[in-house]
């Protein structure tokens, strides 16, 4: 199973030998100034946004790999019924949102505060995700 760490200044999604193969990529690292926001979310399915690019999405057992959508790109590494870690990037790095099971409720909790402390651009208005922007309003 994958696992979110804090790695000098980078965050890093350490995935299993079957994870690389099936996301068809290696480790993800971001660093911690790219660190926008940090969340979990309960309900798994909720942090899954746009369809799947690359890797495997086995509709209630696993999904794994890089997501697409209007805002850009997302990467999921993600086990129903287990919560997530949902960290949100600025739109400065390849990814918009690292989202990453956890084991239960206060491994994400640990996983979230300890990114919350380390990361140095946190925006801390508001406790939730942000919705995706819809293409044809403006701001």
């Amino acid at each position: 199973m994958a696992h979110m760490l804090a790695e000098d200044d980078q965050v890093v999604i350490r995935l299993a030998w079957w994870e690389r193969a099936a996301a068809r990529r290696g480790d993800v690292r971001v660093p911690l100034a790219a660190v926008r926001r940090v969340t979990v979310e309960p309900d798994w399915w909720r942090a899954l946004r746009g369809i799947q690019e690359s890797g495997i999405c086995v509709p209630g057992a696993l999904c794994l790999g890089t997501r697409r959508h209007q805002a850009g790109k997302d990467f999921a590494a993600i086990r129903p019924g287990r919560p997530v870690v949902c960290i949100e990037l600025w739109s400065s790095t390849p990814f918009r949102l690292l989202a990453v099971s956890a084991r239960d409720d206060v491994e994400a909790e640990a996983a979230a505060g300890l990114f919350r402390r380390v990361a140095p651009r946190i925006d801390a208005s508001t406790p939730w995700r942000q919705p995706l922007p819809v293409p044809d309003e403006s701001e």
